[in-house]
């Protein structure tokens, strides 16, 4: 399994990004898949998850409201749709996937994780 997260970049506080996330390789019907971010010199923290079946979703209170995460139809990218972005939102974005339907914010449980994707919020 591979995961690609894109979308990233440079943003005014108040704006938007779309961050994806592309998951190929492997065919997998039940899977999870999580955003993590990892802010300058700090440790990588749970953003939020959906699990495949069933849609649910979650979110760390500090994006709840603001943030959306979401599957598109064919089941292959997930989406992190990002409004009122703010200078702490500042960090490296990461995707992550756990082949069950069992959703958890803990980034060790997560064996497929993509590469980094920077997000900059200025000020």
């Amino acid at each position: 399994v591979q995961l690609q997260a894109s979308g990233g970049g440079l943003v005014q506080a108040g704006g938007s990004l779309r961050l994806s996330c592309e998951v190929s390789g492997r065919a997998v019907s039940r899977f999870v898949v999580a955003w993590f971010r990892q802010p300058p010199g700090r440790e990588r923290e749970f953003v939020a998850h959906t699990a495949q079946t069933g849609g649910n979703t979650y979110y760390t209170d500090s994006v709840r409201g603001r943030f959306t995460i979401s599957t598109d139809n064919a089941g292959n990218t997930v989406h992190l749709q990002m409004h009122t972005l703010k200078p702490e939102d500042t960090a490296t974005y990461f995707c992550a996937l756990r082949l069950n339907n069992m959703p958890t914010t803990v980034a060790a449980l997560y064996r497929y994780w993509g590469r980094g994707t920077q997000v900059t919020v200025s000020s």
